[in-house]
C-alpha cells in the first residue's frame, strides 16, 4: 500500500510491482441539476477527478447506482448515457457495476487506475516556498442550492454545469509534465477544507488570497442572498480555529471558500521556480483556469490565513 488512509489522500495506492501501481477510488451523490444527462456526465467527471489528482491515468469503471423504480427506464438510461459520454471522452471502459432501488437518486463510479511507483502525487509534500494554483472557479455548490430554490438562472446554472462537466486530465498532464509537489482535487470540502487538509498532511501552512481565488459567474450574488447548503455550513464549523480571516475578507467571501464543491478543479502545491512552466502548460492543456492563488508557509501544520 502506497497511499492508504493516513493522509485523507484522494486514491488509494497499491503496488502490485516496481512498474504498476493500481489506482483506486469511488464517489457517487444524488442529483445535483435537473438534468438526467447533465448529472451523469458531472457524476462521472467528479469520480475520475480522483484519479487524476494522484497523478494516475483511469483505465475502467464499475457504475455505482440507485433509483426509485417510479422515476421511468427513459431517465435512468439518460443518466447512463451522460455518464458514458464522459467516459469515452476520457477514454475510459465503464465495464459493469450494480444498481439497486431506493427513495433518492445516486449514481457515481467505482474507478481504476494505474500510476507509475514513486511517481504518485500525493496531498502530503507541499513545500514552504511552494505555489498554490488553482484550476477552476469555486462556487458550484452556491449555484446548485439556488438551482433546486428555483432562484439561479438557467445562464448561470449552466456556466456551472460547463465547469463541473469538465474533466481534470488537463490539469493532470500538466501537473506530470512539470512536476509538482503536492496536489489534491476541490470537491466536497471545499476549496479551504481541502487546501487545510494539504496543509495538515504536508505540516505546513499555506495563505491565500479571496481576490485571486477565480469565482463562478452569479455565484457571488446567490451567496449573499442566503444559498448556503447544509454542506458548506458544516465546513464552515469544522474549519474552525484553522482558518484566519484578515480584515477585508467578508462573510460572504467565507461562505464561497468554503462552499461545497461538485467536480471542482485541482488545488497544486508546486516549486516556485516551476509554477510559471506549470501556468504555462495547464494553459496549453486548456484547463478552465490556471490562477496563482496563495504560497506555502512554515507554519502550524493545518492552518490557512485569507487575505483579501
Amino acid at each position: 500500500m502506497l497511499v492508504g488512509l493516513e493522509t485523507g489522500d484522494d486514491a488509494a495506492i497499491y503496488r502490485i510491482n516496481e512498474h504498476v501501481a493500481l489506482v483506486l477510488t469511488l464517489d457517487f451523490f444524488a442529483p445535483i441539476v435537473d438534468d438526467p444527462f447533465d448529472y451523469g456526465q458531472i457524476a462521472v467527471a467528479n469520480a475520475l477527478s480522483d484519479v487524476y489528482a494522484v497523478g494516475g491515468t483511469p483505465l475502467t469503471a464499475l457504475n455505482i447506482a440507485a433509483f426509485p423504480r417510479d422515476l421511468g427506464p427513459e431517465v435512468v438510461a439518460r443518466v447512463f448515457e451522460g455518464g458514458q459520454v464522459k467516459a469515452e471522452e476520457a477514454g475510459i471502459l465503464i465495464i459493469g457495476g450494480h444498481t439497486i432501488d431506493d427513495k433518492e437518486p445516486k449514481y457515481g463510479l467505482a474507478v481504476t487506475g494505474i500510476v507509475t511507483p514513486g511517481e504518485q502525487i500525493t496531498n502530503a509534500n507541499a513545500q514552504p516556498g511552494d505555489v498554490l494554483v488553482l484550476t477552476k472557479a469555486i462556487g458550484s455548490g452556491v449555484i446548485t442550492t439556488a438551482g433546486k430554490a428555483g432562484t439561479a438562472s438557467e445562464e448561470v446554472i449552466q456556466e456551472a454545469v460547463k465547469s463541473m462537466t469538465t474533466l481534470n486530465r488537463g490539469a493532470a498532464n500538466a501537473m506530470l509534465e512539470v512536476g509538482v509537489n503536492s496536489a489534491t482535487d476541490v470537491t466536497g470540502f471545499g476549496l479551504l477544507g481541502h487546501l487545510r487538509q494539504m496543509m495538515m498532511a504536508s505540516g505546513v501552512s499555506a495563505v491565500v488570497s479571496r481576490s485571486a481565488v477565480p469565482i463562478l459567474p452569479g455565484a457571488q450574488e446567490l451567496a449573499e442572498a442566503g444559498n448556503v447548503s447544509g454542506g458548506t455550513g458544516r465546513n464552515m464549523e469544522a474549519l474552525g480555529d484553522a482558518v484566519s480571516l484578515e480584515d477585508g475578507v467578508s462573510e460572504v467571501d467565507f461562505v464561497l471558500m468554503a462552499d461545497a464543491q461538485t467536480s471542482g478543479g485541482m488545488l497544486i502545491s508546486v516549486a516556485e521556480d516551476r509554477a510559471g512552466a506549470l501556468v504555462k502548460s495547464l494553459v496549453a492543456n486548456e484547463t478552465l483556469y490556471s490562477e496563482v492563488i496563495g504560497k506555502v508557509v512554515e507554519g502550524k501544520a493545518g492552518t490557512v490565513v485569507v487575505r483579501p
